[in-house]
């Protein structure tokens, strides 16, 4: 009887030993697979929105525009955030906050507006959270869509203001630009209507 115990006992231990060796075995290959799907993550799936559109700079713009530090190296970074993986959005998102920080350092007299250094501040806050959010261990892929979202309408409207810049700047100039030749045009109307005088005065 005792022997058919312990024989009972011993398949009971052996049983026991082997649900845990596979509930072991088990875990591990949950976790290699997180850590697969993870990399898989980060190496592979494209984010950003491949059909957005960055307006151009006007052609007066973009003459200080190429004078403004590293001005080209953010429109070059901010473009390049759509159609990136992870892996390369980490590097991208790097360079973007440095060519911000240089421009917000060194803003041309031109352009140093409130509504223009305001649209650069934007762009500089949107390129840090987006940072934040590809430095991530576990990222969320529906809220760093929504961060590159965020990054696109920021850069976007720091072009349209700086556009809208030199366009009310265009329109002033036309502005006293007319007023000018009108001003001129009535001297010389003047000018006319008093040597007319003149002669008349002199033929009497």
């Amino acid at each position: 009887m005792s022997s058919s115990l312990s024989k009972v006992d011993n398949g009971a231990a052996f049983l026991s030993l082997f649900s845990i060796s596979i509930s072991l075995s088990s875990c591990g290959n949950s976790s290699e697979e997180i850590e697969t799907t993870q990399e898989n993550i980060e190496t592979t799936i494209i984010f950003g929105e491949k059909d957005f559109v960055f307006p151009n700079l006007s052609e007066n713009a973009k003459n200080y525009g190429m004078q403004w530090g590293a001005f080209e190296d953010f429109e070059i970074e901010a473009k390049s955030l759509n159609g990136s993986t992870i892996d390369g959005l980490r590097t991208k998102t790097t360079r973007l906050i440095n060519s911000l920080d240089s421009i917000a350092k060194k803003v041309p007299d031109t352009l140093n507006t409130k509504p223009i250094t305001s649209r650069v501040t934007v762009a500089k806050t949107r390129a840090m959270l987006l940072n934040e959010e590809v430095q991530k261990t576990n990222i969320d892929t529906t809220r760093l869509q929504l961060q590159i979202k965020e990054m696109n309408n920021a850069a976007r409207n720091l072009i349209i203001q700086i556009n809208e810049k030199f366009l009310k700047d265009a329109i002033d100039f036309q502005r006293i630009d007319n007023e000018k030749k009108e001003i001129e045009s009535q001297k010389r109307l003047m000018d006319s209507i008093f040597k007319q005088e003149i002669k008349d005065n002199k033929s009497n």
